[in-house]
């Protein structure tokens, strides 16, 4: 399980450091894709290859699920951690996810995400929480 908050820098070249406690769990190799709110989802292969099962089960003559699965796969890309521990973020998903420069890695559980500092501070306002609370209890969520 991911979790944390982690403050990196990508390089000029594009190259990100994944932190260490990630490296751990993630090994080598492991999957880079668009995703939700702006962000990047990075998931290690099992759960990547777990995603994927869930992808394919989507009915291909549903316009949604065809667009849902055309998202994460097509933006998807197979990324190796060099033995500095950085990993090269293909341009495309820079862009999508307006990384420049600073960037916040966060651990969710199964799956990390990459998110421009910018966006981060945006997205991680908490004034709402007893709000979304009140609904995840509805959803079968107990604290």
């Amino acid at each position: 399980m991911y979790m944390g908050e982690y403050n990196h820098t990508i390089d000029a070249k594009g190259r990100l450091i994944i932190p260490s406690k990630f490296r751990d769990v993630l090994g080598d190799e492991f999957v880079v894709t668009k995703g939700l709110d702006g962000c990047l989802f990075v998931y290690d292969n099992a759960e990547w290859s777990a995603f994927e099962t869930k992808l394919k089960a989507l009915p291909l003559m549903n316009k949604e699920s065809r667009k849902f699965v055309r998202f994460f796969l097509a933006g998807a890309a197979s990324v190796e951690v060099d033995k500095q521990g950085r990993i090269l973020l293909p341009a495309v998903l820079r862009e999508f996810a307006a990384l420049d420069k600073d960037v916040v890695l966060v651990g969710v559980g199964a799956r990390i995400e990459i998110w421009s500092s910018q966006r981060w501070s945006e997205a991680a306002e908490y004034d709402d929480m007893d709000d979304i609370a009140e609904h995840m209890s509805e959803l079968g969520l107990m604290i």
